[in-house]
């Protein structure tokens, strides 16, 4: 059985987290403020629909492990907690008012939307990293994450209203560099809690309906007025484009013909990826619909083909799929951006939108992200950080109080066969 952290580990951590909200409380207290003047209280709905994507949504969709549900909504929870709070001063450092950083609804959209990178890069390292290592990699993301937005939106003045690049891309990316940096050679082959069971799965289906459902707000939030009912159709039916292209060729790839529910937990919501950057753009749904079929193929053939490789051959291992889901729709994405704004004129709030600077935005979000998660790889990997061992990951016990049964639960008492997430994709 695996053995509780010891008391030095537990002592960093608690001092760590207590430090950081310490440290973070104090610069509120010195830079933020209300905003006043124009109010945003009719974002608040398109609100309430992320904040349920960041906290229940992408939670909920890392539960699939089958001894790591605790771990996936938990930790989830205090990187969320304490993202959007990092996230709130460190974009709006970009954006200061007479020295204070004003806060109303729309920083609070931009707040979640920063916590949604540190998010999606844990899921490339899920239930391989420690509490600790969380919060690091979490203000380090953020932190870079604010700097290459603040490029792609005031220096390129590139157009991404749903962060197909800014968030998805960069999240993913950012994830696969930390990923390869804290490879570990003893989980190449398959560990024995890396994979699902029936009522683990069902539990992340219920993550992906929730941010199937609410992807529209997603990526129509900080649109602007005139084109936000513009953006919720377009994301409306690419993602049910993607998911009819899901379920065809979930059917198609599989030797058995059988449907695959890691690729209808995330390919489905491939097409709300891909259409993000051109949301607010695209002037028929038809544009929209064909992108998400294409996310959707695209991501499909990434779970099926592209991971194994990424495992065996570059040694990254991406423990939910994040380069399938967030990583090659996003790129899809920045691609779309740049053929829309070639054909058509389109413009924002100071500058034209050109398929050059959009192409910009895409290249330096993918670099910066690379960049970054190699740096903050080798940071995670310094020693005295601490994480759990080879044989004890993806394992809730280590980091949890769980329940007496499931201590002395065997894996190999199931009755039925357990296929890892990694196997249902071949």
């Amino acid at each position: 059985m695996p053995s509780a952290l010891d008391t030095n580990m537990r002592f960093k951590f608690s001092i760590f987290a207590l430090l950081l909200q310490v440290a973070i409380t104090v610069l509120f207290g010195i830079f933020v403020k209300y905003k006043t003047g124009r109010q945003s209280e009719g974002l608040h709905p398109l609100f309430q629909d992320v904040h349920v994507m960041i906290f229940v949504g992408f939670g909920f969709l890392m539960t699939f492990l089958k001894k790591y549900g605790f771990s996936s909504v938990g930790i989830n929870m205090l990187i969320a907690a304490f993202g959007l709070q990092w996230g709130t001063l460190m974009q709006g450092f970009w954006h200061m008012e007479d020295g204070k950083i004003c806060v109303d609804i729309n920083s609070m959209i931009n707040a979640d939307f920063s916590t949604a990178t540190a998010l999606i890069s844990f899921g490339a390292v899920l239930g391989k990293t420690s509490p600790v290592q969380m919060l690091i990699l979490t203000i380090l993301e953020i932190t870079i994450f604010a700097c290459n937005e603040h490029l792609v939106t005031g220096i390129f003045q590139a157009t991404d209203v749903g962060a197909s690049m800014t968030i998805h891309a960069f999240g993913a990316y950012f994830g696969l560099a930390v990923s390869l940096v804290l490879y570990r050679p003893g989980l190449k082959n398959k560990h024995e809690n890396e994979e699902s069971t029936y009522h683990s799965d069902l539990f992340a289906m219920i993550g992906a309906l929730f941010l199937w459902i609410f992807w529209p707000s997603f990526n129509s939030a900080i649109a602007s007025d005139s084109d936000r009912t513009k953006a919720i159709i377009n994301t409306y039916y690419s993602l049910a484009a993607s998911t009819v292209v899901t379920f065809a060729l979930s059917s198609l790839v599989d030797r058995t013909g059988k449907f695959s529910m890691v690729l209808v937990q995330n390919a489905t919501l491939a097409g709300g990826v891909a259409v993000g950057t051109c949301a607010d753009l695209l002037n028929h749904p038809f544009a929209a619909m064909c992108i998400g079929a294409i996310a959707g193929i695209i991501s499909v053939l990434g779970f099926h083909f592209l991971t194994p490789v990424l495992a065996s051959k570059l040694n990254i291992h991406d423990t939910c799929g994040v380069h399938n889901l967030h990583g090659l729709p996003g790129v899809l994405g920045g691609i779309a951006g740049i053929v829309v704004t070639a054909i058509q004129r389109t413009s924002g709030k100071s500058a034209l939108h050109t398929p050059g600077m959009q192409a910009a935005a895409l290249g330096s979000t993918i670099g910066i992200a690379l960049a970054g998660g190699a740096l903050t790889g080798a940071i995670l990997k310094l020693p005295f950080l601490g994480q759990a061992s080879d044989k004890n990951c993806f394992d809730d016990s280590i980091y949890w109080e769980v329940p007496e049964e499931e201590k002395l639960h065997v894996g190999h008492s199931n009755n039925y066969d357990e296929q890892s997430r990694f196997e249902a994709t071949m």
